[in-house]
Formats: C-alpha cells, sequence, structure tokens
C-alpha cells in the first residue's frame, strides 16, 4: 500500500520493528531558535526574567523533553539513551537565543526525534518564560543538523 514505515498493508498505523537492525552508537544533532525583541533578549541575557534564569530552565526542559519523546510522539520507540546535552546561547546580532541538542545512544533504533524533541521544548520553555514581555517572538528553523549510526550511515545538513 505505501512505503510508509509506520503504515501496515492494511492502512492501520504500527510501530516499525526494529528487531533485526543492528545495534550501533547512533548520534542525532538537532538546532533550532527563538527570535525576540531586542528588550527581551537583554532581559534573558542580564537575568532580570522574573520568573528565573531562563537559559538554565530551558536546559533543563530540553533534557527532559528528549527522555519523553515516545510520551509526546505517537510510535517513537522508548528508548535508553546513554546522553543528552543541550546548549542555548545568545546571537545578539540577530536578537535570538540559539538551540543545539545532542543525544546519543547504542541501540536500534535513531535518536532524531529526541535531538528535535529537546530543542522543541527548550524553545518552548524560553517563550513560555518570557512571554508575558513579548509575545511576537518566532519559534524558527528546527532541523537535524546530523544523524550517524544505522544502517542510513551519516546526515549532515547541507551548507548554505
Amino acid at each position: 500500500m505505501s512505503d510508509l514505515t509506520h503504515i501496515d498493508a492494511d492502512g492501520n498505523a504500527v510501530m516499525v520493528d526494529v528487531s533485526d537492525k543492528d545495534v550501533t552508537e547512533r548520534i542525532a544533532v538537532a538546532a533550532g531558535s527563538v527570535v525576540m525583541a531586542p528588550e527581551t533578549l537583554s532581559l534573558i541575557s542580564g537575568g532580570d526574567v522574573k520568573k528565573g534564569d531562563v537559559l538554565s530552565v530551558a536546559q533543563l526542559a530540553g533534557i527532559m523533553g528528549a527522555k519523553r519523546t515516545p510520551d509526546l510522539i505517537p510510535l517513537c520507540h522508548p528508548l535508553n539513551l546513554n546522553s543528552v546535552s543541550v546548549e542555548l546561547s545568545i546571537d545578539a546580532a540577530r536578537h535570538a537565543v540559539d538551540i543545539t541538542a545532542s543525544c546519543k545512544l547504542t541501540g536500534k533504533t535513531g535518536v532524531e526525534m529526541e535531538a528535535l524533541t529537546a530543542v522543541s521544548v527548550a524553545a518552548l520553555t524560553v517563550y513560555d518564560m518570557v512571554k508575558a514581555v513579548d509575545r511576537s517572538m518566532v519559534i524558527s528553523n528546527i532541523r537535524l543538523v546530523h544523524k550517524s549510526g544505522g544502517k542510513s550511515g551519516i546526515y549532515d545538513e547541507p551548507a548554505g
């Protein structure tokens, strides 16, 4: 019926059977941004947000998000993650908080969704913590930038 891996021959949703896949080290890196008013970024960088340290809270939220991916995304396998890191940095020229998440495991399926979820949850947390002063923020450009391991090999985001 379809080349989609999460749909069976009868059109039913199914979790992909990874029983026959090889166990390999799998790494995924995702990135994204939250663009905001210069004044909002100044509040974040100055530590003047009433709800607390935005970058630290968003970092923790991103890590927690990666760990909860199978609870949020239907048909994602629950994974035994070996590591999750989330980094947030301020880009004053773009009035943005940039977010990068890396997930790693040794297993039979990839960690792309966990890395993408980590970035998404971290970005939503940034938004939540400063929405009282800036509702015009834009969460943007959430994407996979690197993936390695498994049969499909290495993917790196095209330059440009």
